[in-house]
């Protein structure tokens, strides 16, 4: 379903205009390309050596594959990164937001893996796209060869951050400052010039798109416990979008090979995570494993 993404087409082009400039200045060598599926165009960032283990990388809401920048450059010295922009959010994939519930995104996703020409590949999510991955891991287990998921939705409950939002939106800009830090944590004293791109086109983001407001759909235990594949599941105790002491505990009960990182101070967004999934990925992917061939060679 075809919806309007943005509030307004001028908010959408500066948006748009501050991806750009993000791509850009992609660390490694890239290409881009638009596949096509079932849900409209989508746009795919790929990067790292040509024949080497693939590796699916899927955003969060409100955000698209820009969120990869800071953590590209290592992945990609092992790994073939394919950073997916997911459809309905604001990035250059068509503008299609189909139910949570049922198998829509995991139909979409199965043409974007034909199109990439894989089989199976890890997957790495974070927030919605941890939903994602973990949504297509359990109806295709046999695609997915590991799953790392940062901050992820999908298996502990969903926190209604609008009840403690409201009325902070009453105060102005000093109660905006209060939302996001509630989400991302408090703001250092100064980004790293690749950090601050991103922040720059998340503020723009926030301005332009209008966001999902929907009941993400969780796991059952039976669910869980059929995900045979290696995990790693990385949460902060200050997660004001998810319980992440039940996805702990749920994923202690029904996933026990699951690798779990508790961040006792971290919030939602997780930074500098990148050394840590970068190891899970080379132990759960042998570098022998070159996967597939298709339609396309990207």
């Amino acid at each position: 379903m075809t919806v309007a993404i943005y509030r307004s087409k001028s908010a959408a082009a500066a948006a748009a205009a501050l991806y750009r400039d993000v791509l850009d200045r992609w660390p490694v060598p890239k290409e881009e390309l638009y596949l096509p599926t079932c849900q409209g165009r989508t746009f795919v960032l790929a990067c790292g050596p040509k024949g080497a283990p693939p590796v699916l990388l899927l955003h969060g809401a409100q955000a698209n594959s820009a969120a990869w920048l800071p953590d590209t450059a290592l992945w990609a010295s092992r790994f073939r990164l394919y950073a997916v922009d997911m459809i309905g959010e604001p990035g250059f994939s068509a503008p299609a937001r189909p139910a949570l519930a049922g198998d829509a995104h995991a139909s979409w996703l199965d043409d974007v893996f034909e199109g990439l020409g894989l089989r199976t590949a890890g997957i790495v999510g974070t927030s919605l796209g941890g939903w994602l991955a973990l949504d297509y891991a359990k109806r295709r287990p046999m695609a997915v060869q590991a799953l790392a998921l940062i901050c992820p939705a999908g298996i502990g409950r969903q926190k209604n951050l609008l009840l403690k939002a409201a009325p902070l939106l009453l105060l102005g800009s000093w109660g905006k400052r209060r939302i996001r830090e509630m989400v991302f944590g408090p703001p250092p004293k100064e980004l790293p010039a690749e950090l601050q791109l991103i922040a720059n086109l998340m503020e723009s983001i926030g301005r332009a798109a209008k966001p999902r407001i929907v009941n993400i759909p969780r796991l059952t235990d039976e669910e869980l416990r059929r995900l045979a594949m290696p995990i790693l599941a990385v949460v902060g105790r200050r997660d004001a979008l998810i319980n992440s002491v039940q996805t702990r505990e749920r994923l202690e009960q029904n996933a026990p090979h699951a690798k779990i990182c508790f961040i006792e101070d971290g919030y939602h967004f997780l930074p500098s995570q990148s050394e840590r999934v970068f190891a899970f990925l080379q132990q759960s992917i042998p570098p022998q494993e070159k996967v597939g061939t298709g339609r396309l060679a990207p």
